[in-house]
């Protein structure tokens, strides 16, 4: 069994154009499958007990269209599939008619805290987790490649906000890291990411950039060329 809430678009949730950003997409996702596992018993605390964490290692968010500020929602997620210490999950985003406005597929890495090192979840949680059927869409590698001739940008370093609880750079941060350098009429139509080292308090971050014809691909890495995170956002 899957999870999931209603809300509506906030203010505080819009950009400009009074519709939900491709952040606040991400944040609802986000945050519902944060709300499954505590709806189960086997969320933030319960991970805390045991030095454990689940740790994002790929998105692909899918968006027909932007819902507007009021506009009723109902966000949903359910995992498909478990092996040793990886999960997947998908996502979905309706509009109060049913109408699928945006959907994802995610990739976990379930994780010792202290060591950074995959560990396999116990018994417990995968009984918790009843598995769902594979979401009917196109999916793409959670890899993606990493073009050549990128344009440098200047470097910036990680600040207190950019952190989530568990103190690196919240998956979410990285991707509105990416879309400063879009130009303004870019609207995204599909945002892929691979997130591949955890950047923490004080660590630099470079980014560089490739546009090509209706998708712009940003990769940031440390200054000793070690990559964080890739971004792919796609019209």
């Amino acid at each position: 069994m899957g999870f999931s809430f209603d809300s509506r678009v906030r203010y505080s949730e819009t950009g400009e154009d009074r519709r939900l950003t491709l952040n606040g997409i991400l944040n609802y996702f986000q945050d519902c499958c944060t709300f499954h596992s505590e709806s189960i018993g086997v969320g933030m605390d319960y991970l805390a007990k045991k030095g454990q964490i689940w740790v994002l290692t790929s998105w692909q968010i899918v968006v027909k269209r932007y819902p507007l500020l009021f506009e009723k929602i109902r966000i949903s997620t359910w995992p498909y599939a478990f092996k040793r210490f990886l999960g997947n999950r998908n996502f979905t985003m309706e509009d109060e008619n049913g109408e699928l406005i945006a959907y994802a597929n995610s990739l976990w890495t379930f994780l010792d805290a202290a060591s950074g090192k995959p560990v396999n979840p116990d018994e417990k949680q995968l009984q918790a987790y009843t598995l769902g059927e594979k979401l009917d869409m196109d999916y793409s590698s959670r890899k993606i490649a990493i073009p050549e001739g990128m344009k440098e940008y200047p470097s910036f370093q990680v600040r207190p906000h950019h952190l989530d609880t568990n103190h690196h750079v919240n998956n979410g941060q990285y991707v509105l890291m990416a879309q400063e350098y879009l130009p303004e009429d870019f609207t995204v139509g599909q945002m892929r990411a691979e997130y591949k080292k955890q950047a923490v308090l004080n660590d630099v971050i470079l980014p560089k950039v490739k546009e090509e014809e209706d998708v712009y691909t940003v990769v940031l890495e440390s200054p000793e060329k070690e990559v964080y995170a890739v971004v792919e956002l796609r019209k």
